[in-house]
């Protein structure tokens, strides 16, 4: 009976993302919808029906607070305020007066384009879509849920909890005691205690705005409020151009060129190539840091350089590690595609001798020598334009083409773990997408045993690649566990790399058919496990040993082979 309530829940939740993603197709092809109307409420019915892990008490009547800041660090400051959000393609306002706004967790301009208006720039594909609608319709709900408490019933009235914390937000400056008794209103209208509203207050609480939380609290409320009595409804928009450009791959087009052209001018087009898909200063570390900080370090220990080299107090440490990998060979180049995914060359040709923690055969010439090509995290779909773009030959003139020597592609990153907890591996075996039959299996260069004795635990198995990590709940993380079909994680990339890399070396021949595919992750959270959801807060130092661990391994198989 168990296993049949759970199934059922399961589908249900299945049947909710996919009536989102519908949805959400239906009005961006539409171009504009309104949170209020009919489509408005089919979103919000289907995200209270999902209740995902990730947003907590949605579907409560209390506020839901881990979900606010998690939402709020992916949207821009001050996106509560505005009653008029358009989404755009990249329609030159870098050029214009405007300054762009960059969430803390999201790379993506936004423009504040004035009192009501933001502009969110999209370059990133659909995945960038879903993402920040998903996260306005969990504003919109926790919005109505401030309205529903405020607004007397059958008048235009609100309480008095309201109008103290009105009185307080319109002042300069709060003293203590002032702050205090806003926030005891403000917990009235919220549902929570007083501890709970202290707690969230100091997490918004910043050196220029230190009353944020009151602020967003009353912008929240003040604009459904608003909405419900004289009818200025709020009205998601998409630009003409965005709706047109989406799809064609031209941000990833741009990107791949520029890199090609470069490898071009650096004579490096013929040479083995190595891909990785990872952040922007592990293998960089990896390569350099013990003989570059060897005077700071004596001993030679690893892990405290690498922990050491991310905390934020350490500029100095990071600039000399980048100073020897440029002497070295390692070029940076910061993207200007629109993609936001940068990328460092490093030409081991080029690498003078003890210079690098990893040895290469000493009989290599030159010309044989491998160049490591890294790259940032793509998000989601974006990783199949990027990738599909990057591995197409170089066009060289009208007629001539030079195919890239791709000698191996390595995927590392975070994704949510379903067994296990922060910081253990998964080392997938295959790749298959949520809500499609789709399945990508392959062979896996890395396997659980090269990472056995370093005192995390490894899980190989199956990887679910996710429409969006914020709209995962229990119950069909739970079937994907518990099935046949074995999922360790999930993760937002897996399949889009995998589709490209597969078309490039099996259809279309452009780079060769056997080249080596690697995957490691390791994980940021466990969304079966209460409280540890991507909404509980970042890995810390947690995460340090298992991102050199991985790109250990991978630099390893390079090096030697």
């Amino acid at each position: 009976m168990s296993n049949t309530t759970n199934t059922t829940r399961a589908q249900e939740s299945t049947n909710a993302i996919e009536r989102l993603y519908i949805t959400m197709r239906h009005l961006f092809n539409r171009g504009f919808y309104k949170p209020t109307g009919v489509s408005g409420e089919s979103l919000k019915n289907a995200l209270l029906q999902l209740r995902p892990e990730i947003y907590g008490t949605i579907a409560e009547e209390k506020a839901e607070f881990n979900g606010l800041i998690y939402v709020l660090e992916r949207l821009p400051e001050g996106i509560e305020q505005c009653r008029f959000i358009n989404l755009t393609s990249d329609e030159g306002y870098g050029r214009s007066h405007f300054d762009p706004i960059v969430p803390p967790k999201r790379r993506r301009n936004c423009y504040r384009i004035d009192d009501e208006q933001m502009n969110i720039e999209i370059t990133r594909g659909r995945s960038d879509i879903y993402d920040i609608l998903t996260h306005l319709t969990f504003l919109f709900i926790e919005s109505e849920k401030i309205c529903k408490r405020v607004l007397i019933e059958d008048t235009n009235k609100t309480i008095r909890d309201w109008s103290k914390l009105e009185a307080a937000v319109q002042k300069e400056e709060l003293d203590q005691g002032e702050r205090e008794v806003a926030l005891i209103h403000t917990a009235n209208i919220l549902g929570r205690s007083f501890e709970e509203v202290l707690w969230i207050y100091e997490k918004f609480s910043n050196k220029n705005n230190p009353e944020r939380f009151l602020k967003i609290i009353w912008w929240l409320g003040k604009l459904a409020i608003e909405e419900e009595l004289t009818g200025e409804k709020r009205v998601i928009t998409f630009s003409a151009q965005l709706r047109e450009r989406l799809g064609h791959h031209i941000h990833g087009e741009r990107w791949a060129n520029t890199i090609k052209q470069l490898l071009k001018k650096e004579n490096l087009l013929e040479r083995p190539i190595h891909i990785i898909s990872a952040n922007m200063h592990s293998v960089m570390n990896s390569l350099f840091a013990r003989t570059a900080l060897l005077k700071e370090f004596p001993k030679h220990n690893s892990l405290e350089i690498y922990e050491a080299l991310s905390s934020s107090g350490n500029k100095a440490l990071r600039e000399k590690v980048e100073k020897l990998a440029k002497k070295n060979g390692m070029i940076a180049i910061d993207d200007m595609s629109g993609t936001n995914i940068d990328v460092q060359l490093f030409d081991l040709a080029k690498m003078t001798e003890n210079s690098c923690n990893y040895k290469l055969d000493s009989d290599l010439s030159n010309s044989k020598k491998p160049v490591i090509f890294v790259m940032d995290y793509a998000f989601g779909e974006q990783a199949y334009e990027t990738i599909d773009e990057l591995l197409k030959p170089f066009q060289n003139g009208k007629k001539e083409e030079t195919y890239l020597n791709i000698a191996s592609i390595s995927i590392m990153g975070k994704a949510g773990i379903l067994e296990g907890g922060k910081g253990d591996l998964m080392i997938p075996s295959s790749h298959i997408f949520e809500g499609t039959a789709d399945n990508y299996p392959f062979k896996n260069e890395l396997c659980a045993a090269d990472f056995e004795g370093h005192g995390l635990k490894v899980f190989e198995g199956t990887m679910v690649t996710v429409l969006g990590t914020s709209l995962q709940n229990k119950d069909i993380l739970k079937f994907f566990h518990e099935s046949t079909w074995n999922v360790i994680g999930l993760e937002m990339e897996g399949v889009h790399y995998q589709k490209a890399i597969q078309s490039a070396s099996k259809i279309r021949k452009s780079i060769r058919e056997d080249v080596k595919v690697r995957y490691a992750y390791y994980a940021s959270d466990n969304p079966l496990e209460t409280g540890s959801t991507l909404a509980s807060g970042g890995l810390g130092t947690t995460g340090v040993k298992p991102t050199y661990l991985i790109t250990d391994k991978i630099l390893a198989q390079i090096f030697n082979s």
